[in-house]
């Protein structure tokens, strides 16, 4: 028999494909289409890691699937190739960013092809190739044709190490998440995107998606909608007045003192009055430092100063009450400005026993607590009229009484788009001291980034750009006078956030892609990727997607119909794999000494697709010796014989089993289905040649070179992902049995043969009898049971 030489097969199924264009996609029509994404990598100079593999392989198995089911799949594969840490090693290492990007795409291209990925190649992109950011920057120049990019002159966080703005999402403990460097504050003028305009069809429109529901939660949490009141607060002897905004109006007449942000207007206007104005602008230099997640945090002490001098009316019940000013509210959430009510309130509670302020109950709660505040529903007490009615049923009422108005606020605030560095597209702007700003016309998109000999960013806060005169200096295209380009350059975040589309016809010069292309491919029809990229990246690329169906550029509201995420791998031992500490897996060892199919395979068996999962290498033998035996099989078995009837039934239960868990990215059953299935075969050691190939198909999503070959082997000439996906003879299934797969907090330790339909409480005492699964039991506490009917037992334990 010859022996499974992975290296010699691989690369002879990578070169068939890639020779005979296997996973070419075209338009057509008349043929179904699937459309299925990853998060496109960004090529960092360390190489693929094992990260990296889950999703794809995971798509991939997908993908492969939705072909042999008759789609006409689009998986596209490119690169994410602008940011920070390409330009930060071409300033270490005095090496062009473009030659940086060129070596490491070339080298993840490489990693990728010789784990047999199913990509079209022909329709990769980068997002640093002008014929690519030419469409970026055309989608900008329509978003502020529309009003929707603007200027703004704001206080940003400024990292002095990478001498970069970084929006709050990359602040972390007041650091820069890149570097952990204390984090500065600057006022600046940057480029904003009013995403918030969006913010109430980004909430709404999440109900027609199938989305996992954590992400979107993830999503509505960041949008952050809340329904409310805008109340007036007169100020005492002054026209003025503060308006607040609060989801609880039912309280109003607990309000003892008004809280406004630091940033808030009023501190200014209102100057003269202030008895404390040197003590009160100390805390709000000190306050504006702070970020946002800092001031707000759960646990965090809250700190405030009465501005004395002021007082306002509350205008429930007229009472004179003082007002704080605290960084615990925030000036872009609802008014800059809120009503305290410690009764019902926790933060306020808090906040009020640290400053002795008091504290009115107006909501009866039969539950005395004296240390905390009482935040449900109830029957309002000490508030006029409306004593004795529930609270929130009068919530618009009291509203009303008070002369306030009920309105939708959005925690989202617009998009912060300008960084002042080099490895980013540029800006396609001119500010002209005659004309103004002015957008280059789009025939001469696009606007190339420079070749520059140094990428250092400047001390001054400006963008590398700024010191290339000759670059810098034009024509004014309106007037043609003296004008400057716009030296910032845009976030890593703006070429994905509509890379999907360009996949769609990604050699259009005229169009970022044709309408025509765009209805047949889009939406996505399944769109995986982690989820640390299911709330920013998501959104942005949902606000982007939304604003070009509004120009009836895109056919649909939504980007993509589906969205899913996968756990991460972890080192071994549970820490997360970074270069520092010299954990990272890099797949191009694993592929040499074990071969890609075990590498794909081994990491879909790892354990639950969506949670986090270690990396042992140790473990990978047990896969490899699987693909062994199959390969066995394949090569010494007589195929023409009759299958025997039980078998004949376990490859049916199989088709089905593995079917399903395609569906619901459950890989790691999948595998211990295929382990049972051969188990089996070995015992019998007899399946008809049909049969065998029902088996190598159903398997060939997950190793396709261990498939290819053997589907070859067998006489068959043309490629098997171009078979049909099997369906299932129920008239073939054993009734009395079933094989069960059992698990252990999500990890597969054993598999047995059982009556069908056997009751849970039956089933588990069986299962602990069982010695290889009860050592798993010694010393912990079941806390759980899952139990999938005649397929899977799954005990949770601590």
């Amino acid at each position: 028999m010859d022996k499974y030489d992975h290296l010699k097969i691989e690369r002879k199924w990578q070169k068939y494909w890639e020779k005979n264009k296997t996973f070419q996609v075209k338009l057509n029509p008349k043929k179904k289409k699937f459309y299925s994404l990853i998060e496109f990598p960004y090529p960092s100079g360390e190489g693929l890691h094992v990260g990296h593999v889950r999703s794809n392989t995971a798509m991939d198995i997908i993908s492969r699937k939705r072909r042999m089911e008759g789609f006409n799949v689009l998986y596209p594969i490119g690169w994410d190739a602008f940011g920070l840490p390409t330009e930060n090693y071409a300033i270490k290492t005095s090496t062009p960013p473009e030659v940086v990007t060129k070596r490491n795409t070339d080298n993840f291209r490489r990693q990728l092809k010789s784990i047999g990925f199913s990509f079209d190649w022909d329709r990769e992109i980068n997002t640093t190739d002008p014929k690519y950011y030419k469409w970026t920057q055309w989608v900008f120049l329509q978003l502020y044709k529309k009003g929707l990019a603007y200027k703004k002159k704001m206080v940003i966080n400024w990292c002095p190490k990478d001498k970069i703005g970084l929006a709050n999402e990359e602040v972390i403990n007041g650091c820069c998440e890149r570097c952990s460097t204390p984090v500065e504050k600057r006022e600046k003028e940057q480029w904003m995107l009013a995403i918030t305009k969006y913010a109430k069809r980004l909430d709404e429109d999440l109900d027609d998606v199938d989305y996992l529901e954590k992400i979107k939660i993830q999503q509505r949490n960041w949008i952050g909608k809340s329904e409310g009141a805008e109340i007036d607060f007169e100020i005492k002897d002054s026209i003025e007045k503060i308006k607040v905004f609060t989801t609880r109006p039912d309280t109003i007449f607990g309000a003892t003192y008004v809280v406004v942000s630091p940033e808030h207007e009023f501190v200014e206007k209102l100057k003269d009055k202030l008895e404390n104005f040197e003590e009160v602008s100390k805390y709000i230099r000190e306050a504006k430092n702070k970020d946002d997640i800092e001031r707000t945090s759960e646990g965090k002490e809250k700190t405030g100063v009465e501005i004395k001098g002021i007082k306002v009316i509350n205008p429930a019940n007229g009472e004179e009450i003082p007002v704080w000013v605290a960084d615990y509210v925030l000036v872009h959430y609802g008014t800059g400005a809120v009503m305290a009510v410690p009764a019902h309130d926790q933060r306020d509670f808090d906040f009020a026993g640290k400053y002795g302020l008091s504290v009115k109950e107006v909501i009866h709660s039969d539950v005395v607590v004296t240390d905390s505040a009482y935040i449900g529903q109830g029957k309002l007490v000490n508030s006029g009229k409306f004593d004795g009615i529930n609270s929130e049923e009068v919530k618009k009422d009291i509203t009303k009484f008070v002369g306030g108005k009920w309105v939708t606020k959005f925690k989202l605030r617009d998009w912060v788009f300008s960084r002042q560095r080099y490895w980013g597209e540029p800006i396609p702007l001119v500010h002209c001291d005659k004309c103004g700003t002015v957008p280059i016309p789009e025939k001469d998109l696009p606007v190339k980034l420079p070749k520059v000999d140094k990428y250092e960013p400047t001390d001054t806060g400006e963008s590398p750009l700024a010191n290339i005169d000759k670059w810098v200096n034009v024509k004014c295209p309106k007037c043609g006078g003296k004008a400057k380009r716009e030296t910032d350059t845009m976030p890593q975040w703006a070429g994905s956030s509509w890379y999907y589309l360009r996949f769609a016809d990604t050699t259009n010069s005229k169009k970022f892609a044709d309408l025509k292309a765009l209805k047949y491919f889009t939406p996505v029809d399944w769109y995986n990727g982690g989820m640390e990229h299911t709330t920013l990246h998501l959104l942005y690329s949902r606000f982007w997607h939304k604003f070009l169906y509004d120009l009836r550029l895109v056919p649909t509201k939504e980007p993509y119909k589906k969205r899913t995420s996968h756990g991460m791998i972890l080192a071994e031992g549970g820490e997360k794999m970074s270069k520092s500490k010299g954990n990272v897996v890099n797949p191009d060892a694993i592929v040499r000494t074990y071969g890609a199919d075990t590498l794909r395979i081994y990491e879909m068996f790892m354990g639950p697709f969506d949670q986090n999962v270690s990396w042992t290498e140790e473990n990978i033998i047990g896969v490899r010796r699987f693909i062994e035996r199959v390969w066995k099989i394949g090569l010494t078995y007589n195929f023409k014989v009759k299958t025997p009837k039980d078998l004949e039934g376990l490859l049916q239960e199989t088709i089905e089993k593995i079917s399903n868990d395609i569906e619901s990215m459950s890989f790691n059953t999948s595998i211990s289905c295929m382990m049972i299935f051969i188990n089996a075969l070995e015992k019998h050691k007899t399946i008809s040649r049909k049969d065998f190939e029902i088996f190598l198909k159903i398997v060939s999503p997950f190793v396709p070179h261990l498939a290819e070959e053997l589907w070859n082997k067998l006489g068959n000439n043309k490629s098997i992902s171009t078979e049909k996906w099997p369906k299932v003879d129920r008239a073939k299934i054993e009734k009395g049995t079933v094989h069960i797969v059992v698990q252990v907090n999500g990890k597969v330790r054993t598999t047995f043969e059982t009556e069908k339909g056997i009751d849970s409480a039956k089933l588990e005492d069986l299962v602990k009898s069982i010695t290889e699964v009860s050592k798993w039991f010694d010393g912990k506490k079941i806390i759980k049971t899952i139990h999938i009917k005649d397929k899977l037992i799954n005990f949770v334990v601590s």
